[in-house]
């Protein structure tokens, strides 16, 4: 490793442990991010944004080792925090760099911040003991549930009691980086030439059997990288986020609602395949104008289909409804996006017991106000990035018990992390109005 990649490392695992700490007060990394990496040129941004998932990824085991190796609490934070990604980076199955060099580079780092300056014999020598001593060390915490699994001790918990034969595999899943997942614009172009464009530029994908616009691509890009983004040739889009458009099944002259629809990647799909009139709706004025922006981005709507973007409430519609019925309404809920935690590894530690039944009544909510906007023999739409019960099965089932004119229809119900073609964890309910209602 050269010089001035050393010195780019100790900025590097300095600014993660910024990030870190953000996520432990409360902060998710996409405020964060943006917030503190201002002035940094990309590569620096990608490097700590790069650790920090990674050290958020280990962060139980970190913990339970930095307590072995420090009982007292370290302060002041910013010297934990720093100690915290440094203890994930070292003790991880595969760590991003040889131990020697993350060893110095984090007690380097030390002089970065005006609080832990004074810390760095402290530093080296709980790290160089974690090096001497790792297999002893791991031996004495991984009997712990949050040290062994990396989640808070509650989700372990949760996920053990609802899925008694698949929970350790969801959350050794969790821990993987998955592939960056790509939906080719129908309106642009095929599949396959869009792949061909992808070999061009020396960019390996595979197009899995399903859904029809998905490409699977093993090694990341920046999108600047991806041929035609600018121009709306493609979008990135989970498999699992891919199945909504077709399980709407929105036809040409549609009033189609889309009630949560920020950052518009589902409401763009509908659009990229059908001739309708979408109106895509979020309660947060910014969050709302990225619908905007990336449907400027793909050109849509295109040939006969409309779209209006408005910032309102799905929850009152008095505030919002012209009084027309809808033909299909997408419910893209608010959740506890448990199914998406290897794509956001903060989401588990920014999650609180509470917070489950707090958004499960929030969707139910949102059911019960929108069911009234479908048309008879129109369709909802109920989904989630969500693997626990209360915002998936036992919502949909509740809501069917309440709703004697819902029809439930065929829909893939939950799909669980890693699912082929390496899916996201979601979940689908599908229901039809009866037409007599």
């Amino acid at each position: 490793m050269t010089a001035s990649a050393r010195r780019a490392l100790h900025r590097d695992l300095r600014a993660a442990a910024d990030l870190v700490g953000c996520v432990l007060d409360g902060e998710s990394l996409g405020s964060a991010l943006p917030r503190l990496s201002s002035g940094w040129d990309a590569a620096a941004r990608g490097a700590a944004q790069a650790l920090s998932f990674d050290a958020l990824r280990g962060l139980g085991r970190a913990r339970a080792l930095r307590d072995a190796l420090h009982p007292k609490r370290l302060k002041p934070a910013a010297l934990d925090h720093l100690l915290l990604v440094a203890i994930a980076l070292l003790s991880a199955p595969e760590a991003p760099y040889p131990a020697h060099t993350l060893v110095s580079e984090a007690v380097h780092a030390c002089a970065l911040h005006p609080g832990t300056r004074a810390a760095r014999g402290l530093v080296n020598a709980l790290l160089r003991r974690l090096l001497h001593e790792r297999d002893a060390l791991l031996q004495g915490v991984l009997d712990d549930d949050e040290a062994r699994w990396n989640h808070p001790r509650w989700w372990v918990e949760r996920l053990r009691a609802a899925y008694p034969r698949d929970w350790a595999a969801m959350l050794e899943q969790a821990q993987q980086r998955p592939p960056l997942a790509l939906r080719v614009n129908a309106r642009w172009g095929t599949r396959d030439a869009y792949l061909a464009l992808l070999r061009a530029q020396a960019l390996d994908a595979e197009a899995p059997p399903d859904p029809p616009q998905a490409l699977l691509m093993q090694r990341a890009v920046p999108v600047h990288r991806l041929p035609g983004f600018g121009d709306g040739a493609v979008s990135v889009q989970d498999c699992a986020a891919q199945r909504s458009a077709a399980l709407l099944d929105v036809r040409a002259g549609m009033r189609v609602l889309d009630a949560c629809a920020a950052p518009g990647g589902k409401a763009a799909h509908i659009l990229e395949l059908a001739d309708c009139a979408l109106l895509a709706l979020d309660h947060d004025a910014a969050r709302a104008a990225r619908i905007g922006d990336n449907l400027h981005r793909l050109r849509l709507p295109a040939a006969g289909g409309s779209a209006q973007v408005r910032v309102a409430d799905s929850a009152r519609p008095d505030t919002w409804w012209d009084g027309r019925a809808f033909d299909r309404i997408l419910l893209d809920a608010p959740c506890s996006a448990s199914g998406i935690v290897r794509r956001h590894p903060d989401i588990r530690w920014l999650r609180q017991p509470g917070d489950i039944d707090a958004l499960a009544a929030r969707q139910r909510t949102l059911l019960d106000a929108l069911w009234p906007l479908l048309a008879p023999g129109g369709r909802l739409l109920y989904a989630t990035c969500s693997v626990f019960p209360e915002e998936g099965a036992g919502q949909a089932a509740d809501f069917a018990r309440r709703r004697p004119d819902a029809l439930a229809l065929e829909a893939p119900g939950q799909i669980l992390p890693g699912t082929p073609p390496a899916q996201d964890g979601f979940f689908y309910a599908l229901f039809a109005k009866r037409a007599d209602a």
